[in-house]
This record gives C-alpha cells, sequence and structure tokens, in this order.
C-alpha cells in the first residue's frame, strides 16, 4: 500500500520506519524543515518504563489547587476561555480514581516496555547512535509523604515486569555519587536498572536518515491543511489530504491509507471528520547546560521527584527538563520557570555546568488525561492514529511505530495494550527489521 504519515517527530518517523520494513511505500509530511524539530527536539532524554504513572492520580487535584497562580509551579494550570481545555480538565478529573489510575498505569507500562524492548533491537539493527546510556534511572524523594506514596506504583510496576526497585536515601547517593550533597534532604528513592537515556532528536533524525535510504520519501516544509474524506459509516475513507508545499503551492496527495502523528495538532487536524480526541498541549519546559566539571555532574538519569525534573547526560551536556503548563498552544517561554530549572540545577550540582549561557527550550506535550496514548484505528477505514503520548513520546515512541505498522497491515502486535478502536483478537504481526 501507499501509506502517508503525518508528522516527523519520534512518533511519525518510527511509524514510517517500520511501515517501510512492512513492504508499504511511505510519505512522511512535516511542517518543518527537517525531522523531530518540535516536541521531540530537546526533551528530558529519558527512556523511562518506571516513570509510567500518570498525572492524574488521587494525589493530583490537592496539588493543582495548591500549585494554581504559581508561576514556577511542576503543573500550571491556566484557565482560559476554552471549551477544550475544560473538557480535557474535567477528563483529568475523572482519571484521578486509585482504580483508574491503576488501570492506566497498565496500559502505560505494557507499550512502553514494548518500546524499550523494540528500540533495542533498532539500535541494534541499524547502529544509530545518540548519546545513550544504559545505566538505569534514579528516582529521589525530598518529601517523606511523597516516598511513602510512591511505593504502593512501585509494588505494582513490579508486578508488571517493570523492576522499580523503592531504595533507602542512602542507597541513592551511593548510586549517584553527584547528590551527595543533598543527602539530608533525600528520604528515598527508586531504581530502575532497565530504564535509559539518550538524545531524542539525534535518535529521530539518524532513524529518517534510515528510512530515506529505504526508500521512505519526507517532504519537509508542507502543512496540512484538511484530510478529504468520502462515505459514511463502515464506506467512509480518507481519500487524500490538502497540503500547502514548500514553495507555497497547495496540492491533494492521495494514499490507500493516512497515519496521523502530528501530536498537539492532531485533535484540530480531525475534528472536521467527526473524531473527537481529548488531547490538550501541555507545555514542557528544557535547559541544556554545557559540562565543565565531570566528578560533579551526574552519570546516571534522574527523577527529582519534589520539582518534578529529569535530568539526563547527552555526552558533555546536562539535559534538565519537565514542569508542564496547561496554556494554549503558546510556545513563549517563560522565563521565571526557566529560572526555576536553572536555580534547582544550581542546587542539586554547583559545581557541574556552566550555568552563565543555558539553552533554554520548550516543546508541546499532546497530553490525554489519562496519560494513555491513542495508537489504532478511526471510524474512518484506512485512517490510523499515533498519537497523544504526553511526556512518554521518547519513552513510546518506538514500540508505537511498531504497532501502528502491524494494525495497518491487518495484524495486531504482540503487546497486551488497548488499542484505539481494534476490537478483533490477537495476531501477531511479524516484523523484520532492516539494517
Amino acid at each position: 500500500m501507499k501509506v502517508i504519515v503525518l508528522g516527523a517527530g519520534i512518533i511519525g518517523t518510527s511509524s514510517a520506519w517500520f511501515l517501510n520494513q512492512q513492504g508499504h511505500e511511505v510519505i512522511v509530511i512535516e511542517r518543518q524543515p527537517g525531522a523531530a524539530q518540535e516536541t521531540s527536539f530537546a526533551n528530558g532524554g529519558q527512556i523511562s518504563v518506571s516513570h509510567a504513572e500518570p498525572w492524574a492520580n488521587p494525589s493530583a487535584p490537592l496539588k493543582v489547587l495548591k500549585w494554581l497562580g504559581k508561576e514556577d509551579a511542576p503543573l500550571l494550570f491556566r484557565p482560559r476561555a476554552e471549551w477544550l481545555q475544560w473538557q480535557w480538565g474535567l477528563q483529568f478529573l475523572r482519571e484521578c480514581t486509585q482504580h483508574r489510575t491503576d488501570h492506566n498505569i497498565r496500559q502505560i507500562v505494557a507499550i512502553s516496555e514494548y518500546s524499550r524492548q523494540t528500540l533495542l533491537e533498532v539500535r541494534r539493527t541499524t547502529g544509530i547512535t545518540y548519546d545513550n546510556l544504559s545505566k538505569g534511572i534514579l528516582h529521589f524523594y525530598t518529601d517523606q509523604k511523597e516516598f511513602d506514596s510512591s511505593l504502593p506504583a512501585a509494588r505494582l510496576m513490579r508486578e508488571l515486569g517493570c523492576p522499580r526497585m523503592s531504595i533507602s536515601a542512602d542507597e541513592v547517593v551511593q548510586r549517584e555519587p553527584a547528590l551527595a550533597g543533598m543527602r539530608q534532604q533525600i528520604v528515598g528513592g527508586d531504581f530502575t536498572d532497565t530504564d535509559e537515556s539518550g538524545d531524542v532528536y539525534k535518535f529521530t533524525t539518524g532513524l529518517a536518515k534510515k528510512a530515506e535510504e529505504a526508500g521512505v520519501v519526507f517532504q519537509y516544509n508542507t502543512s496540512v491543511t484538511r484530510l478529504l474524506s468520502t462515505g459514511c459509516g463502515s464506506d467512509a475513507t480518507v481519500t487524500g489530504i490538502e497540503v500547502i508545499d514548500a514553495e507555497g503551492r497547495h496540492q491533494v496527495l492521495n494514499a490507500d491509507a493516512f497515519v496521523v502523528a502530528m501530536g498537539s495538532f492532531s485533535q484540530s487536524l480531525l475534528k472536521p471528520l467527526g473524531i473527537s480526541l481529548m488531547i490538550y498541549p501541555g507545555k514542557g519546559y528544557s535547559a541544556t547546560y554545557p559540562v565543565t566539571n565531570q566528578v560533579a555532574a551526574p552519570t546516571i538519569s534522574l527523577t527529582d521527584d519534589g520539582y518534578k525534573l529529569v535530568v539526563s547526560r547527552l555526552g558533555n551536556r546536562l539535559r534538565v527538563a519537565g514542569t508542564c503548563e496547561i496554556n494554549g498552544y503558546t510556545r513563549e517561554l517563560n522565563s521565571t520557570r526557566c529560572e526555576a530549572i536553572t536555580r534547582r540545577t544550581k542546587e542539586l550540582f554547583p559545581d557541574a555546568c556552566d550555568y552563565t549561557a543555558p539553552v533554554y527550550w520548550t516543546g508541546l506535550r499532546p497530553l490525554t488525561p489519562s496519560n494513555v496514548p491513542y495508537i489504532g484505528k478511526t471510524k474512518y477505514r484506512n485512517l490510523f492514529l499515533n498519537t497523544g503520548h504526553g511526556t512518554l513520546g521518547w519513552t513510546m515512541g518506538v514500540g508505537s511505530g511498531k504497532a501502528i505498522a502491524a494494525i495497518v497491515s491487518g495484524f495486531m502486535p504482540d503487546v497486551d495494550f488497548a488499542f484505539t478502536g481494534v476490537k478483533h483478537p490477537p495476531r501477531v504481526a511479524q516484523l523484520a527489521i532492516a539494517s
């Protein structure tokens, strides 16, 4: 089949790669001048199956209320006169029950672990390098109540096969000596040795290059204006897409199947077709610093629970990312939130980096209220979804690409996940990985 993939971030590029491996003719449409230019450009760098507990959990409502109006809060909700934001917020609250949280953790762990294993396979067969470290992820806590409340989630993840081990404060510092100066504040932590870190931009651009060599066509500087469709009910079909190309010309592109992997912008594209996705952008921030003292800088990827920040060593750079701002589609940098990241990083590792000229960045994470992405079919027989991965796009991305390639090809992936619109018994797809 001829398949058009909309979006060239980690999700879209991975989808294109695996569709090509299945033998399809693949075209990728991307409005930016290259792959991984938006949300996949400068995230926190973690491939973190252990970080599967969703934002929506029983403790979230009180935290959100406490953080309202605080410019440097980890999660900042800015109410807007926007119906989608309020719909999303109400659904978020419904997902905060313990029952829903446990259900969502199971889904997130399943697709994340599948993706981690798929990433290992792709790395082995393609040889792509991306400042990857396979040293695990260390999550530390500075609040006893937060640490105590993390224990049931860690226990559930172990039951699901994710080896997230709760450890003492002394063990935290033993695993990452760069945290020694914080020992008196740390109350405990957890460590997952199978988790990894790496530069998602380097990986995605490397995979895009491999995909092009294998025959995938990337049309950059091309914006999708709308999807064209015909029929209704079981006969509803997408016939093509309208685009504006790099020369400013309007074109209609046709294909046998279409995969929407446009992150936060998927919702507005699909709404005219009567497909309502509960996706809202969550603006996340990152700061990148050059490492000047190898001994004082961390060598394990970290999660600072109190500040909801992740820290990853990317070669001679330290990437610190996190926080979430629910405030529409603006990517404007908020200096208060940027400075809060640098202030906290200097507290943790005062002698590790040059903090005089940090490189700040922000991206729009496509958040669903549950943190569970949309992967699967729509009511249009040839239109497929791979979107809504929120803060875990790098963690879930490669496996999501392999999964949607199987579904487009008429199979079911070999992972126990609630795929959207897929109701048939599983049939395992045999996806070959070419080097």
